[in-house]
């Protein structure tokens, strides 16, 4: 097991609680490993200072990260160029299948490439999340089927902890530098 020091905070903006219940899940486990991890709503705009390392996450809507997580990112750049950071989206896109699904499910939206670009995290790691059936317009059922698209819970909870414990390792080594 991986020993695991230091403030980590870890950020997150869901509006369905998809987003939030990762982030929980990876405050939990750093926690687990002897972390000091804080978990933070980025409509809070935490202050990064006093924090070692930090972890955000976001619901993808329409192709882009939240606007609360985004003003989260362009209001910290500075700060988190000298921390380590790890980014994760939360959306369709790596559940889809299919051919159409398939060239699309890799894709990182150039929105949220530009943010991943500007901060510059050890890592981006784009999970899939909850897809309601109810509520949604009927162009959207269609195009959710034309890219091999299904409903429900299609979280990966094995790949968000190989994730995790891919940071722990990394956090571990950083800790112990530092």
């Amino acid at each position: 097991m991986t020993t695991v020091t230091g403030r980590i905070l870890v950020v997150h903006g869901s509006e369905q609680g998809s987003t939030k219940d990762i982030a929980e899940f990876i405050a939990a486990r750093l926690r687990a490993w002897g972390a000091e991890a804080d978990l933070r709503d980025a409509a809070e705009l935490p202050d990064v200072h006093d924090y070692d390392a930090v972890i955000v996450g976001s619901a993808v809507h329409d192709r882009a990260l939240l606007p609360v997580v985004e003003n989260f990112l362009l209001r910290n750049v500075e700060p988190l160029e000298a921390k380590p950071v790890w980014l994760f989206s939360v959306g369709i896109g790596p559940s889809l299948r299919g051919p159409i699904g398939g060239l699309l499910r890799g894709a990182v939206p150039p929105r949220i490439a530009m943010l991943r670009d500007l901060v510059q995290p050890l890592d981006y790691h784009a999970f899939a999340g909850v897809v309601p059936r109810t509520g949604s317009p009927l162009l959207s059922r269609v195009l959710l089927r034309l890219c091999g698209g299904r409903y429900g819970d299609l979280r990966d909870w094995p790949e968000i902890e190989a994730w995790t414990t891919e940071i722990s390792h990394e956090l571990s080594a950083v800790m112990r530098v530092a």
